[in-house]
């Protein structure tokens, strides 16, 4: 038989078997066919909540659908499910067969910060399956277990203390007593009502608002029998004036209790702002920053440094696991602490007596009012006062209104600095005096005839300023008054005011501005900062808070000259000796200077603000009530208490 021809294969036979080897060889090494899909497919699914590109089995084997396992890393997530981790896969999955091993670096973010710790993901290959996750709670935190979750406990951060110039706590921890009654042992609520109200009338107005205690009988007949229904939280010394009067009335309760408060219910109040639990707008507008019973600023300097003042409260990431009565509770496993940071205090020049005799004076005013007092040897804000008005609004950093004649202590000084008066150089002061067909007079129509400019500026004598006001030239005004700081770029901490004086304006103008009238504008603030440079010789920005320090403050402004500060001081002398604020002249102490001023605000002569600024000592000083007419029978007469009250 013939021998048989050995078997060759086709070329093309050769070349397929060749790729489709080569293709199962690349197959079997690629990625797709490892487990870094599977890990990857589930770091990302977890952050979004969508599961279904991963599958799942059990530890023992069985599968697991991918939204059950969204559920339940969704309940384990508990009170950090909104946040949902920062995942990382680190490094190559380590693989052993049929298994492999992940390293996942997980970094739950919190505010504050964020807690990160590294877990093991455990893989299984499936068959056609692929890649499978081994999904038990455990993955999520190992101390984890069915059906727990993690829980978020906050602990507050002590707030700490605003700080006078001696460095001691003005707003601090300040014992309470909160008036309440409870209805069930009330037998007659409208007597009851009357008795709190007569009680409460007694408390000097220092330490209580008033309280209405009107509707108490029908906010008693709408509660339960044993709730307790508040009137008033009362200050401890308020609470002990009238103790005895209130005590023994039935029904009545006095829990006790520490709220942060100033010295005084009035004590630099606009400046100074207040604390109080979060407001819906608080937890509104920062859900990530407050939560319901949290202390926060409002207004003032706790409002615009409420973040350094609370300081950061401290979290702890626990578990929560459900009990025998099958309820989901907070257990003392911490898995995670960030220990609370207390506050920064706030350093201010406050002193706590001026501010006191400052808000003393005030006191009786039922108009919108303010006083500013400045140290004159350093500049720094001694009191800070609001009468009446708006709550929260510091009319003494923020009002802008005319100075009317306390800036004559402005246009003598840019009068004497161009040498166009001498102290007793004599100056007519007429009845009336027109520009351009404008007339202005005097307070009452007073008229002086030819006197020295020193009794011009002790009486007050408008119709002579403006006959000198053609020698200050359109601009001359305007440099007096930045000579003395005012429009100056002041940073003391908080906004003030800082004055706008009129310049370059026409005859009529500046014949007004000359007495405190026209455009010119300014704050007690300002007037007073300017009334401490004349007593000092040179303007200093004031100062008010010192820790933090301003980032910038204004430089100091030039000397003054003495031939012209020393005449105009000696006439602000006279202003109390012999001119419109004699009352003052037995103001017990070292001598008082000052300069009086009424300033009209509208096309009626008689609607007028009323001013005084002056200094004593080491104290210069500004008062302003709006509408407050006459200087002498307004702001005068507060000078008089404050400077009575500081010694």
């Amino acid at each position: 038989m013939p021998r048989a021809r050995p078997h060759r294969r086709r070329p093309y036979q050769n070349a397929l078997v060749a790729v489709l080897l080569a293709a199962g060889v690349l197959t079997g090494c690629s990625d797709s066919d490892g487990p870094e899909g599977s890990v990857d497919a589930f770091l990302s699914g977890w952050r979004s909540g969508d599961l279904r590109a991963v599958g799942f089995v059990a530890p023992t084997g069985d599968r697991l659908s991918a939204d059950q396992v969204a559920q339940e890393l969704k309940e384990l997530s508990g009170e950090l499910a909104g946040t949902p981790p920062e995942l990382r896969r680190s490094g190559e999955p380590k693989v052993t067969k049929d298994t492999a091993t992940a390293t996942v670096a997980i970094n739950w973010p919190l505010p504050g910060g964020g807690w990160s710790y590294d877990r093991q993901l455990q893989l299984k290959r499936g068959g056609d399956d692929g890649w499978q996750v081994v999904w038990e709670p455990q993955l999520v935190h190992e101390q984890l277990t069915k059906g727990d979750q993690l829980g978020l406990r906050r602990e507050v951060s002590s707030r700490a203390a605003v700080l006078d110039g001696a460095g001691e706590p003005i707003v601090a921890p300040r014992p309470v007593v909160r008036v309440g009654v409870q209805p069930g042992e009330v037998t007659d609520a409208r007597k009851l009502a009357g008795q709190l109200d007569a009680a409460f009338k007694a408390i000097k107005p220092a330490l209580v608002p008033p309280v209405d205690t009107s509707d108490l009988p029908k906010r008693l007949a709408e509660a339960k029998p044993d709730a307790f229904v508040e009137v008033v939280t009362l200050r401890k010394p308020a609470y002990d004036q009238i103790r005895s009067r209130i005590y023994d009335l039935p029904g009545t309760k006095f829990p006790t209790d520490e709220l942060q408060l100033a010295p005084t219910r009035e004590f630099a109040r606009a400046l100074l702002g207040s604390v109080d639990p979060a407001q819906a707008d608080d937890l509104k507008a920062h859900p990530d920053r407050y939560v319901e019973g949290d202390l926060v600023g409002h207004g003032g300097l706790q409002g615009r440094y409420d973040e350094r003042l609370r300081g950061t409260p401290g979290l702890a990431v626990i578990i929560k696991r459900t009990g025998q009565d099958g309820k989901l509770a907070p257990t003392d496993t911490e898995l995670f602490r960030q220990d609370p940071q207390p506050g920064a205090p706030l350093k201010t020049t406050l002193d706590v007596a001026t501010q006191n005799a400052a808000d003393a004076a005030l006191r009786p005013e039922k108009r919108r009012s303010a006083l500013v007092a400045v140290r004159i040897s350093d500049g720094a804000v001694l009191a800070t006062a609001n009468g009446p008005g708006a709550p929260g609004e510091n009319l003494a950093f923020s009002a802008q209104v005319p100075p009317g004649s306390t800036f004559k202590m402005v246009s003598a000084l840019g009068l004497l600095d161009q040498a166009a008066v001498t102290l007793d150089g004599r100056v007519d002061c007429p009845k009336t005096f027109t520009v351009d067909g404008r007339s202005f007079k005097n307070s009452n129509d007073f008229e002086l005839g030819s006197v020295p400019f020193r009794t011009i500026f002790a009486r007050s004598c408008n119709t002579a300023f403006a006959a000198l006001a053609p020698k200050l030239g359109p601009d001359g005004l305007a440099a007096a008054g930045r000579s003395l700081g005012l429009e100056g770029s002041w940073d003391l901490g908080v906004d003030a005011f800082t004055g706008k004086v009129s310049t370059g304006g026409s005859p009529v103008e500046q014949a007004a501005a000359s007495f405190g009238q026209g455009t010119t504008l300014v704050s007690p603030l300002a007037l007073a900062a300017a009334t401490a440079a004349v007593a000092r010789g040179r303007f200093e920005q004031p100062k008010l808070v010192l820790d933090p320090a301003p980032g910038q403050a204004a430089a100091p402004g030039p000397q003054l000259k003495p031939e012209s500060v020393e005449p105009l001081r000696t006439m602000m002398r006279e202003v109390v000796t012999k001119g419109t604020a004699k009352t003052l002249a037995d103001v017990p102490g070292d001598p008082v200077h000052g300069k009086t001023g009424t300033a009209e605000y509208d096309d009626d002569p008689a609607n007028t603000h009323s001013w005084f600024v002056g200094w004593q000592g080491d104290v210069a000083f500004a008062v302003f009530v709006e509408s407050g007419g006459a200087s002498t029978d307004s702001a005068v007469p507060i000078t008089n208490r404050f400077l009575r009250s500081l010694r």
